[in-house]
C-alpha cells in the first residue's frame, strides 16, 4: 500500500511499502502476483438521472459518478466509481502486479488522473485514464509523485514530489512539461487542491513533529500563507467552487473529524463529530454535500464512504462491502455519463 501517514487515520499522504490505518500502525504489504496482463474495466452503466437515493435524495445526472480507491481481498488497491445515490461500483481498473490510487476527475469528466505504483512500493507515476477506464497514458516527470489535481481549466496536473528528503509541490502542464516547483521548505508539503479561479493552491504542510496545517500559495508570485494554525492535524483539503475548503482535522476529541474554512482562514467549523475518523472529504459539484471516508478505531476495521450535507445532517453510508474506500473524488458539475 501507499503509506497514508497522520495520526488517528486522518490520512496525511506520504509514500512507502506499508499502509497506516486508523491507528497508525503499519499494513503489511501481501504479495503481489509476479506478472500478469493489464485487464480495463467494462465501461461504467450507472443509473439514469432522477433516481432517488438514500435520505430521499434525488439525484441529477451531474451528480451521477464518484471515483475512489478499494482495497479488500486482492493484494492490490483499483478504482471504482460509484453513484452517490449507492447501488454496486463499477471497477475501471484491474491491475494485478501494481495499485492505482488518489484519483482526480479533469473538469470536463471525460479523463482521471491517479497515482500507480508497483508491488515493491515504488512510485511509477501519475497516469490518466478516460472516464470508463481505458487509454491509460503516463505523465512524464512525475515519477515518485503523488496526489494529483487537475486544474479548473484541464492543462495543468499539481501534485507532491520528492525534492531531497522533501515532499514539494509542483505543476505542470497535462503533458508533463514544463514542471514548476511552487514550495520550498524543510517540511513536507501534500495533497494540492486549486482555487476556482485557479490562481491559489491550498495543501497540507507537516512538520518533523507530525503536526499538519494547510496553507495556500499563490501561484502568479509564490507567496505562501497559512490558512490554519501551527500545531494542528490538519490533511487533505478540497476547495469548493464556492470558495470553502473541507479537510479532516484529529481534533481534541482523539479522532479525525471533518471542517470546513475560508480560504483566509476564517470561519472553520465542524461538520462530523461521529467516534470514528472521517478523512478524504471531497465537494459534490454544487458545494451543498460532501463524499468521505469513515474509519473505525482499529486497523482491521473496514473504511466506506458517507455522504453528507454541508452542514452536516443528511449522513447515509454509499458502501457497505469489507473493504477500505479511500480519497473519492466527485464527477464535475455539468459532466452526465462517461
Amino acid at each position: 500500500m501507499i503509506r497514508r501517514t497522520g495520526r488517528a487515520g486522518t490520512g496525511g499522504t506520504g509514500t512507502g511499502s506499508t499502509g497506516t490505518g486508523a491507528n497508525g500502525t503499519a499494513r503489511p504489504r501481501r504479495a503481489l502476483a509476479a506478472a500478469a496482463a493489464l485487464a480495463l474495466a467494462a465501461p461504467l452503466t450507472l443509473a439514469a438521472s432522477g433516481d432517488a437515493g438514500a435520505a430521499g435524495v434525488v439525484w441529477a445526472a451531474p451528480f451521477r459518478t464518484i471515483v475512489f480507491a478499494r482495497y479488500d481481498a486482492a493484494p492490490v488497491e483499483d478504482l471504482y466509481a460509484i453513484a452517490p445515490f449507492g447501488g454496486s461500483p463499477t471497477r475501471l481498473t484491474h491491475t494485478p502486479a501494481v495499485s492505482d490510487v488518489m484519483p482526480s476527475w479533469s473538469p470536463d469528466g471525460k479523463r482521471v488522473a491517479f497515482l500507480r505504483y508497483g508491488s515493491d512500493g515504488a512510485i511509477d507515476g501519475i497516469w490518466t485514464m478516460n472516464s470508463g477506464g481505458g487509454d491509460l497514458k503516463p505523465v512524464p516527470g512525475t515519477e515518485g509523485a503523488s496526489d494529483p489535481a487537475w486544474s479548473p481549466d484541464g492543462t495543468r496536473i499539481a501534485y507532491s514530489k520528492p525534492a531531497g528528503t522533501e515532499r514539494e509541490i509542483y505543476v505542470a502542464d497535462i503533458d508533463g512539461t514544463p514542471a514548476a516547483r511552487l514550495t520550498h521548505t524543510p517540511e513536507d508539503e501534500f495533497h494540492p487542491t486549486w482555487s476556482p479561479d485557479g490562481g491559489h493552491l491550498a495543501y497540507s504542510r507537516a512538520d518533523a513533529s507530525g503536526h499538519s496545517r494547510l496553507m495556500k500559495v499563490r501561484l502568479s508570485t509564490l507567496e505562501q500563507t497559512p490558512i490554519t494554525l501551527a500545531g494542528s492535524q490538519d490533511w487533505t483539503p478540497d476547495w469548493s467552487r464556492g470558495g470553502q475548503i473541507v479537510f479532516s482535522r484529529v481534533d481534541s476529541t482523539g479522532f479525525a473529524h471533518l471542517y470546513a474554512v475560508r480560504p483566509d482562514g476564517g470561519g472553520t467549523h465542524r461538520i462530523t463529530s461521529a467516534r470514528a475518523n472521517d478523512k478524504y472529504p471531497s465537494w459534490s459539484p454544487d458545494g451543498r454535500r460532501l463524499v468521505f471516508t469513515r474509519g473505525g478505531t482499529d486497523d482491521a476495521d473496514p473504511e466506506h464512504l458517507f455522504v453528507v450535507r454541508a452542514d452536516g445532517t443528511g449522513l447515509f453510508q454509499l458502501t457497505k462491502t469489507d473493504s477500505h474506500d479511500l480519497e473519492a473524488d466527485w464527477r464535475p458539475q455539468g459532466v452526465s455519463g462517461p
